[in-house]
């Protein structure tokens, strides 16, 4: 049949993998360091993936393709629903970190951590803790802490932490981070981001979520570059 489906630019695809994140269905996938349709009948043809691209590499082209198998999609969720944690690990369960107070550390002396709760990953987090009440929310790249040398003291000090990497975890953070504002009295928000443009893909789901949330909560963006410097 003739159908309305997306085409990808392989030529202008940076391989940032924010359009897989982007497509809940699981139609787009990583080939090659590279965006491709996988499946023409996992395409719906709506394009949420098309504002999650930097380079304008997604297109609309009408051509003959399957139709879209919405069964199909959603025993494919189901499976993937199904998969993703087989078994409770007891490192993931929540708790509030204690820290006493420590002096100004020096070349000599061991850091301090300033790290308030556990877990940090996003796909592990709870929706909902006794540590989110009026928290200010630190929504951070995983990368960043290593790049920055006083990410505890600058970023993660008085702040709820959650981390993730967009192109590693193959999960879609707005939902999440979405449920998470709405339900826990989030006072700000700061997302601290890497330069590269995968990591655009934490910042679009955080600002995602800000909106999805119902609420108005301030927030800021934070760009790291990878030697360590704050850009912005």
């Amino acid at each position: 049949m003739i159908r309305r489906i997306i085409q990808i630019d392989e030529e202008k695809c940076n391989g940032c993998g924010l359009c897989a994140n982007a497509c809940h269905e699981g139609a787009i996938g990583m080939v090659n360091g590279k965006a491709r349709l996988l499946r023409d009948d996992y395409c719906d043809g709506l394009g949420d993936c098309l504002p999650s691209c930097p380079t304008g590499a997604i297109t609309f082209v009408e051509r003959e393709a399957a139709a879209y198998d919405e069964q199909a999609v959603l025993a494919r969720k189901e499976q993937k629903d199904k998969s993703a944690h087989p078994f409770s690990c007891p490192g993931s369960m929540s708790r509030t970190l204690e820290h006493p107070d420590v002096l100004e550390t020096s070349v000599t002396t061991p850091a301090a951590s300033h790290l308030s709760q556990w877990p940090v990953q996003i796909k592990l987090a709870p929706l909902s803790a006794p540590y989110f009440k009026d928290a200010h929310l630190l929504i951070a790249a995983d990368c960043s802490a290593y790049a920055y040398g006083r990410f505890h003291q600058d970023f993660i000090r008085g702040k709820v932490t959650l981390i993730g990497c967009p192109k590693l975890d193959a999960i879609d953070y707005s939902e999440k981070l979405t449920e998470i504002l709405r339900q826990n009295d989030i006072k700000a928000v700061t997302i601290v981001r890497m330069e590269v443009p995968c990591c655009g893909g934490l910042e679009v789901a955080a600002k995602k979520a800000l909106q999805a949330s119902g609420k108005f909560i301030p927030w800021q963006v934070v760009t790291l570059s990878i030697d360590g410097r704050i850009l912005e």
